[in-house]
């Protein structure tokens, strides 16, 4: 029985280290790239409000519409 427990710890290595630096790599860049493409949507859309406000095609003063007079 000592010798089967020995063989099955020898089947098993272990992580590597080279391979979780990879996955570590892969996970970050993947993350990293994903909230730069949200940086990127939020930066057109900031620039696409101030381009139209600048133009006049909206405004950010609430037109006087009031039901109470």
């Amino acid at each position: 029985m000592a010798a089967a427990y020995k063989i099955a710890h020898a089947a098993y290595r272990g992580p590597g280290v080279l391979k979780e630096i990879i996955y570590g790599l892969t996970l970050g860049l993947a993350a990293g790239g994903l909230w730069k493409m949200h940086h990127w949507d939020v930066q057109r859309r900031c620039k696409e409000f101030y381009d139209l406000l600048e133009k006049g095609e909206i405004s950010v003063v609430v037109e006087d519409e009031s039901r109470w007079n």
